[in-house]
């Protein structure tokens, strides 16, 4: 069942001490830099060498569920946030042969694969947004992830949707500059020109008022 929690105050869901020091130096670089490259340039290395751990994350963040907001048993576990609402740590969790809905993220971001193998499809938004739950999406890339790769979230690579291409389930790690789960966002249909307001969720924390 979800958790509540004191939404004034920083959660570590997952309270260990590999983890505790890596959002603790994530802090220390989001007070010292404000602009979102200098933040994901400054934070890179250590997510990378977190990805390379194997020993941090419990076999329960790493399953699927029909929980998530997602939908088709994607789990999306929340593992810390800050209290100031400006920082969150999740896994993402999709079944093989499973794609996620098309969405945005309103943030900064970085991505890492931890376990299994995505296809990750990035897309680009070609109207003004004027006419409302309409959207125009052309795909501008489209990316192989292995165990280890990382990928940047900014304002011109912002729509994604990934799908696991391997045959066990992938787990990627999300750090967003927002509580990603619980904030309204946007899912989007390409081929439908559509887009509808979006929220995630996570599995294992309500949202509450945030």
């Amino acid at each position: 069942m979800a958790g509540t929690f004191d939404l004034e105050r920083d959660q570590y869901i997952l309270d260990v001490p590999r983890l505790r020091d890596f959002v603790e130096a994530v802090n220390d670089v989001r007070r010292r830099a404000s602009e979102p490259r200098a933040v994901i340039r400054a934070i890179q290395p250590l997510f990378q060498a977190l990805l390379a751990d194997k020993t941090w994350l419990p076999t329960r963040y790493q399953e699927v569920s029909e929980a998530s907001g997602m939908g088709r048993g994607i789990g999306t576990w929340l593992l810390y946030r800050a209290g100031d609402g400006g920082l969150a740590f999740s896994s993402l969790v999709v079944p093989p042969g499973v794609q996620t809905p098309v969405h945005d993220h309103l943030a900064w971001g970085l991505v890492g694969l931890y376990a299994g193998e995505q296809e990750e499809d990035v897309f680009a938004r070609r109207d003004d947004g004027s006419q409302d739950g309409q959207a125009t999406l052309a795909l501008t890339e489209r990316r192989q992830l292995r165990p280890g790769d990382l990928y940047e979230l900014l304002s011109d690579s912002d729509i994604h949707r990934v799908r696991t291409s391997s045959a066990v389930t992938s787990v990627s790690l999300h750090l967003l500059g927002n509580d990603n789960g619980c904030i309204w966002r946007h899912r989007f249909y390409p081929e439908e020109g559509r887009v509808e307001p979006f929220r995630s969720g996570y599995v294992n924390v309500e949202c509450g008022n945030r």
